[in-house]
C-alpha cells in the first residue's frame, strides 16, 4: 500500500509548538480544519525540545506548569478538531496551485494544499550552540547532553553543567538534588541568568553541596562514547581534569528561518512582518503567530501567540468561506461550539 502524500486541508499550519497547536482550536471552532507540519518529531516545539520538565509561570490560570504538561493540555484542548501531524518534516516550498490556493511542499514529498498558511515556527529551525571541544560529536547522546528530556536521566550522575545563561543556571539548581554531583563551568564568574537563580546557585556553592568552577573547556577524557572527565583550563590552575561521567551544554540556540526565508515574504531583522488586527504577512493568505513574526509593541511571550492565534482565525474563515458570515460565539453560552467540544 502506497503511503498518501499529497493532501487537502482548510488551514496549513508550519510548527507545531503551544502556538500553533492552540491555533487548531481556535480554528476548529469556526469549522476549519488543519494540517501542522514540525521539524521536530513530536508536538511542543521549543517546550518539549528545550525544557519540557522546566516550570512556566506566566501561563494564564496556571500559577506553574511545565513545558511537557503545557504541551500535553493543548493536545487534550484540540482532540475534537482532529488535527493531521506531519511531523520529522521541514516545510521547504510555498506555491500557488492553478484555483490560487497555497501549496506547500516539505523536504520528503509531502504535499498540501489550503487556502491559507499560518506560519508559527517560532525562531525557525533551531540547533544548539556546541562547546569549541574535539570529537564531541561521538559523546553526544551518551554522555554530552543539549537538553533535559527527563531528569531522572541524571539521576546519581557526576554532572557538569556548562554555561552562564539561565538554562544553565535553571538547571543546576533543578538537577542538583538528583545528581550525585554538580559542577558548574563558565568562562568567566559573571552570569547572563536572573540574579536570585545566580544567588541561589552560589549558596549551594558555599555550603558545598556543589562545584563551580571559572575555567574554560579544553577536551574530554575518556573512550567515546563515555565520558571520565573534563580537561579545562584556567589562569590561576593551569590545566586540570574535572572528573564527570555526563555533560549538560548550555551554550545557546542558533536560531535559522530555513527554507521560510525563501517563501518570498517582507523581513524583518529575520522575523515576519504582520499586521496587528489579522496578523497576517504581507502576503495575503499567509499570516504569522508566535515568536515568528514582528510588529511594534511585540512581546515573546506564548500568551501573546495565543491572542494572535484568536484573531488570525476570524481572516482565516473568511478565505475559507468567503461566502458565509462569520458569527462570533463564546464557548460558554454557544451550544453549537460545545457540541463541537464534545461537552454538550
Amino acid at each position: 500500500m502506497t503511503e498518501q502524500t499529497d493532501f487537502t486541508t482548510d488551514v496549513i499550519i508550519i510548527g507545531a509548538g503551544p502556538v500553533g497547536l492552540f491555533a487548531v482550536f481556535e480554528l476548529g471552532l469556526l469549522d476549519l480544519k488543519a494540517h501542522l507540519i514540525d521539524i521536530l518529531d513530536r508536538p511542543g516545539g521549543q517546550c518539549t525540545e528545550l525544557y519540557p520538565e522546566k516550570p512556566i509561570y506566566d501561563i494564564p490560570a496556571y500559577p506553574i506548569i511545565t513545558g511537557q504538561e503545557l504541551t500535553d493540555n493543548l493536545m487534550k484542548q484540540i482532540e475534537p478538531f482532529g488535527p493531521t501531524f506531519h511531523l520529522g518534516q521541514m516545510a521547504e516550498q510555498i506555491g500557488k496551485t492553478d484555483d490560487g490556493k497555497w501549496q506547500v511542499k516539505t523536504d520528503i514529498g509531502t504535499t498540501i494544499t489550503a487556502p491559507v498558511i499560518v506560519i508559527a515556527a517560532g525562531g525557525g529551525s533551531f540547533m544548539p550552540k556546541k562547546p569549541a571541544i574535539p570529537n564531541i560529536e561521538a559523546y553526544e547522546g551518551r554522555s554530552v547532553f543539549y537538553a533535559v528530556r527527563k531528569m531522572e536521566q541524571f539521576r546519581d550522575k557526576n554532572l557538569v553543567i556548562a554555561g552562564g545563561g539561565d538554562s544553565a543556571l535553571d538547571w543546576t539548581l533543578n538537577l542538583q538534588p538528583l545528581a550525585k554531583h554538580v559542577t558548574l563551568i563558565h568562562r568567566r564568574d559573571d552570569f547572563r541568568a536572573a540574579p536570585d537563580s545566580v544567588n541561589k546557585m552560589r549558596e549551594l556553592v558555599a555550603a558545598g553541596k556543589m562545584t563551580l568552577k571559572i575555567c574554560d573547556l579544553v577536551s574530554i577524557e575518556g573512550d567515546a562514547p563515555n565520558m571520565t572527565g573534563l580537561k579545562v583550563k584556567s589562569k590561576e590552575n593551569g590545566e586540570e581534569v574535572v572528573a564527570c561521567d555526563t555533560m549538560l551544554a548550555f551554550y545557546g540556540l542558533t536560531m535559522k528561518l530555513g527554507p521560510i526565508a525563501e517563501f518570498g515574504l517582507n523581513l524583518h531583522e529575520n522575523l515576519i512582518p504582520v499586521d496587528t488586527e489579522k496578523f497576517e504577512t504581507s502576503t495575503p493568505g499567509i499570516f504569522a503567530i508566535g515568536d515568528i513574526n514582528y510588529y511594534p509593541g511585540k512581546l515573546k511571550l506564548i500568551l501573546s501567540g495565543f491572542h494572535e492565534a484568536a484573531l488570525m482565525a476570524q481572516q482565516a474563515f473568511r478565505y475559507v468561506y468567503p461566502d458565509k458570515k462569520l458569527r462570533f460565539q463564546y464557548t460558554t453560552s454557544s451550544s453549537d461550539l460545545q457540541t463541537k467540544l464534545g461537552v454538550k
